[in-house]
């Protein structure tokens, strides 16, 4: 019972390690060069997991459908989420860029009742306010008299932006992953193997249903490394001197690594195994604590001031999370 909640949590907790590993070593790297380290490190983790775990180092019997879902659910959640959220990790920082990532709930509510016919009750409509309001405590300050107490954004534009970005294409890029692995299961199925079975020549005898989880991030790797890739090579004059740099730099290769670790490789694996045996949008809640979890190594690693009002708003922003899916 609870299998996909408690795989959630332990999301969750996943989450919040790649989030400060992720900050350290983009703020050193920058956000392309990180991430192009990252998602081939990732690739090389998946394919020695799907040899291990299927028997050959590529998505076996996967359709059409599938990787068409699943490429989508890359270029969304990992090309543009990822690039957004390393973003605002540079210029807003881990803690408040996962508070923003709680804009994922709404969003996979929202996108798994338009693509995947997902039931959303008329409370999640409060659920959002509450959400938005939550962030806006935490992110909102009044102003000096003479702007007559008006309240503004004490983090960059820039920053918000960038974060609310990588919030929203989480939620719409793992209903699009959980497309993709239905369409997998149909195919699966379609050829006699079952969610029980396991691989023809796999190393590790782990059910097809766990396995086809690592094969679908395999799947959103790749696209994912060849769109930071070339955004690397389009938007920076000499992109390959910059990857070299950031290959030298020790301290930020740990973080890129530990990064990979808990990111790509075990976090998102975890998140699409998760949807298998709950909805996206109960996954997604769960995942949400992530902005209440990073609070205290934040504060203590980073030397960050934490205020009482800050905390407030993180808290009332996952309780806010929790009301879509009552």
């Amino acid at each position: 019972m609870f299998v996909g909640e408690l795989i959630s949590l332990g999301v969750a907790v996943s989450w919040t390690a790649t989030a400060l590993f992720a900050e350290v070593g983009s703020k050193r790297m920058g956000s392309l060069p990180f991430n192009v380290i990252r998602m081939t490190l990732s690739l090389l983790f998946l394919c020695v997991t799907l040899w291990l775990v299927m028997g050959v180092p590529y998505p076996r019997y996967a359709d059409g459908s599938t990787w068409t879902w699943l490429l989508l659910s890359g270029v969304v959640g990992y090309v543009i989420g990822d690039y957004c959220l390393m973003q605002g990790y540079i210029h807003i920082g881990s803690r408040f860029g996962q508070l923003f990532m709680t804009l994922s709930a709404p969003t996979a509510a929202i996108t798994g009742r338009l693509l995947l016919g997902e039931q959303m009750r008329p409370i999640a409509i409060l659920g959002m306010v509450i959400t938005l309001s939550g962030i806006a405590l935490s992110i909102l300050s009044k102003g000096e008299k003479s702007e007559h107490h008006a309240l503004k954004f004490k983090l960059p534009a820039k920053g918000i932006f960038y974060a609310a970005m990588a919030g929203i294409c989480q939620g719409f890029g793992l209903v699009l992953s959980k497309g993709g692995l239905t369409h997998y299961e149909e195919a699966l199925t379609a050829m006699g193997i079952s969610g029980d079975s396991i691989f023809s020549g796999a190393v590790l005898p782990l059910p097809v249903s766990i396995s086809m989880s690592f094969a679908a991030t395999t799947i959103r790797a790749y696209i994912g490394l060849v769109g930071f890739f070339l955004a690397l090579m389009l938007f920076n004059k000499d992109g390959l001197a910059k990857l070299r740099h950031a290959v030298n730099d020790r301290k930020a290769m740990w973080c890129v690594l530990a990064s990979t670790i808990f990111g790509p490789f075990i976090g998102v694996s975890a998140s699409l195994l998760a949807t298998q045996y709950t909805s996206a949008g109960i996954a997604q809640t769960l995942f949400a604590l992530t902005p209440i979890l990073i609070i205290a190594p934040a504060a203590l690693l980073f030397h960050q001031k934490v205020t009482v009002r800050e905390v407030i708003g993180a808290i009332i922003s996952v309780t806010g999370v929790c009301l879509f899916f009552f």
